[in-house]
This record gives structure tokens, sequence and C-alpha cells, in this order.
């Protein structure tokens, strides 16, 4: 587990605290993104913290290799993440000010550590996109279906919908099959 201390990058002398460092995944992160992700690995956090009175900002690149199910078919698709966030640790609670005034996130400090593990592993779960496809889907634009039901593509589903009539207008139609006929003559 990754962790800094709060009160040694406030009083370091220096005007950053570099890190870089490979991460292992927990299993506690595994079990609570069963399905987001499959698999996690080379996952490598560089950054630098500094203290600007009364937060510690840390600002992060994080890189990692995984392999999250496709939100088609659930099968497993390779992605690459690259991403970079920015966080503000606070050794107090946050005003709600403070929250609506700061467009970063700031994170109460518990016991004077910065508990990187866990803001990488949140990141991560951020930053997997709401679609990911295999490479198949993508390509061939395919659809799962089972017995009786099939997904289609949004603009499959607007097109039926400007061909499909309307139940009441078509019964209303064979009201009127007479009179068109008369009109006809």
């Amino acid at each position: 587990m990754l962790t800094l201390s709060f009160s040694s990058i406030k009083n370091s002398k220096a005007p950053l605290t570099h890190i870089e460092r490979d991460l292992e995944m927990r299993p506690e992160f595994f079990d609570r993104s069963t399905d987001l992700l499959i698999k996690a690995e080379n996952v490598h956090l560089e950054g630098d913290l500094f203290y600007d009175e009364p937060y510690v900002i840390g600002n992060f690149h994080v890189t990692a290799d995984l392999v999250v199910p496709s939100s088609r078919s659930l099968a497993p698709v390779k992605y690459h993440e690259d991403f970079r966030f920015t966080e503000n640790y606070s050794e107090t609670t946050p005003t709600k000010q403070e929250l609506d005034d700061n467009s970063d996130p700031i994170v109460k400090v518990e016991d004077d550590k910065i508990d990187l593990q866990t803001a990488v592993e949140d990141n991560i779960l951020l930053h997997i996109p709401v679609t990911i496809l295999t490479p198949e889907e993508e390509e061939n634009d395919i659809y799962p279906e089972g017995q009786d039901w099939e997904v289609i593509s949004e603009s499959d589903f607007e097109e039926g919908k400007k061909n499909q009539i309307n139940p009441a207008f078509a019964k209303l139609k064979d009201m009127f099959k007479d009179q068109d006929k008369n009109n006809d003559k």
C-alpha cells in the first residue's frame, strides 16, 4: 500500500516531493470492481506533491494495462489507460464552500497519511470508458442476441421508429377503405 506523510511534505525544504512507482493492485480493489475490471497490470504512478497552505497538492500521471469486460458482450477487452489527475489533501474536513470553490477533489488525511494507493485505484476505475468494445464488435458492428431478442444500434432503432405505423392509425385507415373506393369512382 502506497502512503505518504502529510507533515513530511508540508515541512519539507524541497519545493516538490517527486514520486515514481510501479503499483500492485490490492485484492480488495478487485473485490470492489468485479463488474468493471478483470485484470490490472503494469500500473505505474508518477507525480509531484507540494504544500500550498492549507493543502498538500498532488499532480499525478498514471499508466496501466487493463482487461475490462466489453460493454456489449462482456467479453474480455485489453485496454491501456494513460491519464492525469490532481487531488488536494487537507488535515481538516473541507467545508462545503471549499468543496464548491475548488475544481479538484479535497481529501481529508487520516493519521497524517496520504493514501495514494486508493487514489490511483479509484481513478483507474473512473477512467474506464462507458463504452468499450472488442475489436470484432467495433469492426463488424456486432451486437448480442438470443432467442427472440436482439440488441440493435441506436440508428437502427430510430430508423425502425420512422417506418413503424402507429397501430391506432392503422385501424383508422382500415375503417375508411370503403370510403376511399367510393371517392375513386
